[in-house]
């Protein structure tokens, strides 16, 4: 009995001998076709090919097919793009500002299905619309976050909604952008024949957000890419707020608003249209604090440079100062520190100490910005027109004559320690009465100054008539007293005329040109809502303060003795 594999192997040497009969058989009767030699029997020949044929109508209906497609897709966009508006705005540009805060305003936002809860308020002081009974609550920034929640568009999701009857659809984007950066985009695809819908929609933005910003000045930085940042929206500062000597202020404000009113008559004799404003002197009085009063008082921006920042060069720089807006202050503060790490604030300079009792110190460049690079970013070709620039620095000795010459700093002010002129405007703008209060001469001539939130609480002040017949004042009986600030447990209610005294006798016991105006500012802080001790107890705090300036003058010396004593 043959077994399995036996029977396989004879049916297949069977089939093997049939098969190689059949080819030898049609071998022999199938007679040579001759390879054409000329270009017209090779077109016949290829035409005789029945499977080449098949290809040739594929390949026609295929090309006849994608040309059908791509010309619809063609009359598809066309009419797309007459029907629809789409608009981009990048995160870096204050347009996107504008339409986010536009957008977290639209009341149809409350309707969607798929939004995302932020709490950002886009640099502004003033939320956008905020979600459905939320506490409004004028004391809840005391006992709880103040943060407002509001809607805005979910990332990578498209929204649609409907203005002045158009349909309008948002998309909001966020790509990997360089040094790891997230970048975000906002799309909006808007139903209509024109672009007057969508330059009506920008421009409201725009109001929008220019109107929540009417009583703050944007702050703008130079990220690690080198484009402008806004970082924060400050609230504008008054100019009554500044003390200063007297004409200094009206100097920089008048010659700043000439400034910006005569463009025609700097592009007339061909001047380059830029201002330069050199603030130098004595650390704390009050340079980078007129900065931002004016500011506020021209309604510019301002644009931190940073001369120090990492990676910074000189083309760098100059791109960057060629990128600011033709009105906007650039500021850079600290000039002097820009290319040497000897030129930073320590406590020995700051109270007077001469440089030839200061130890030597090695130089170290902090910065790869030359002077020539910064010089030619201030006034060369690519220089921005219509800024004003603002450069403070401590040390104006230490600064080349290059950089200080007119057409880069035209205006050179110093800023002096305090006067006693500026000790009792700083009294006053502290202990200013209400206006509405004085207005309706609710303030006693007698009255004591203060008021109490607690009607419990006994408070023991002397009399406002014991300070003004006194020919001292009285000094602190108490060597060690640590002084606290209460900023709602009593209000100082007192008269202009009170004020006056007062100031009067506060600038009395503040010495001339010994304090920079931030000590005395710090000082009045501990007594805001305590005029009279303020006062009284200023005698004390002045030689306190030259206890420790002598103490600080004399400690080098004792280190040098120490060192001396160690090497014999």
């Amino acid at each position: 009995m043959a077994t399995p594999l036996v029977l396989a192997q004879q049916v297949f040497s069977a089939l093997t001998n049939n098969l190689a009969t059949n080819s030898t058989s049609e071998a022999a009767q199938a007679t040579p076709v001759p390879f054409p030699t000329d270009l017209s029997s090779l077109v016949t020949f290829l035409c005789s090919l029945s499977a080449l044929r098949d290809w040739l109508k594929l390949l026609v209906f295929g090309f006849v097919l994608e040309s059908l497609r791509r010309l619809a897709f063609h009359f598809y966009y066309k009419l797309y793009d007459s029907l629809f508006i789409t608009a981009t705005f990048e995160e870096e540009d204050a347009s996107y500002d504008w339409v986010m805060v536009w957008l977290s305003k639209q009341p149809s936002w409350s309707q969607t299905r798929n939004v995302q809860i932020s709490t950002r308020n886009f640099n502004l002081q003033s939320n956008a619309i905020l979600i459905e009974g939320e506490d409004e609550d004028p004391m809840a920034a005391v006992v709880k976050n103040d943060r407002k929640l509001t809607y805005l568009p979910s990332v990578s999701s498209t929204f649609s909604m409907w203005y002045k009857r158009r349909w309008v659809r948002v998309t909001r984007n966020i790509r990997d952008g360089y040094y790891g950066r997230r970048e975000e985009s906002l799309e909006l695809c808007i139903m209509s024949w024109g672009n007057n819908i969508l330059n009506q929609l920008l421009l409201e933005a725009k109001k929008e957000y220019l109107a929540a910003q009417e009583h703050t000045i944007s702050i703008y930085v130079s990220d690690s890419s080198n484009n402008w940042r806004h970082i924060a929206s400050r609230p504008k500062r008054p100019l009554k707020s500044i003390v200063l000597d007297p004409g200094v202020k009206d100097l920089l404000i008048d010659d700043a608003r000439d400034f910006l009113e005569s463009k025609s008559w700097y592009s007339a004799r061909g001047i380059p249209f830029r201002r330069g404003y050199l603030l130098y002197g004595a650390p704390g009085s009050g340079k980078t604090s007129i900065i931002h009063s004016l500011a506020g008082e021209l309604g510019l921006d301002v644009y931190v440079i940073s001369l120090s920042r990492s990676g910074l060069d000189d083309t760098a720089l100059s791109e960057l100062i060629s990128e600011l807006p033709e009105k906007c202050i650039a500021l850079m503060e600290d000039i002097d520190a820009a290319f040497s790490q000897t030129m930073n604030r320590d406590a020995q300079e700051d109270i007077g100490q001469d440089k030839a009792d200061q130890p030597p110190r090695p130089k170290q460049t902090t910065s790869k910005i030359s002077l020539s690079g910064l010089l030619n970013a201030l006034d060369g070709v690519g220089a921005q027109e219509g800024r004003i620039l603002f450069a403070t620095t401590n040390k104006y000795d230490s600064l080349d004559s290059a950089l200080c010459r007119p057409g880069r700093m035209d205006i050179h002010i110093e800023f002096k320690l305090a006067s006693k002129y500026q000790a009792e405007e700083l009294y006053r703008c502290f202990y200013l009465p209400d206006l509405e209060s004085e207005v309706n001469g609710k303030v006693a001539e007698d009255d004591s100054g203060y008021s109490t939130a607690d009607n419990d609480e006994k408070i023991t002040t002397p009399h406002v008539t014991e300070i003004f017949e006194a020919e001292t004042l009285p000094l602190v009986d108490e060597e060690t007293r640590i002084i606290g600030t209460s900023h709602r447990a009593r209000v100082p209610k007192l008269s202009s005329s009170q004020v006056s005294k007062l100031a009067a006798r506060f600038a009395e016991a503040i010495p001339e040109r010994e304090f920079s105006m931030a000590s005395l500012q710090g000082y009045l802080m501990a007594y805001k809502i305590r005029p009279y001790e303020a006062v009284s107890e200023a005698p004390a705090w002045v030689e306190k303060e030259r206890a420790e300036i002598a103490m600080k003058k004399a400690q080098p010396a004792k280190d040098s003795a120490k060192g001396a004593t160690k090497d014999t």
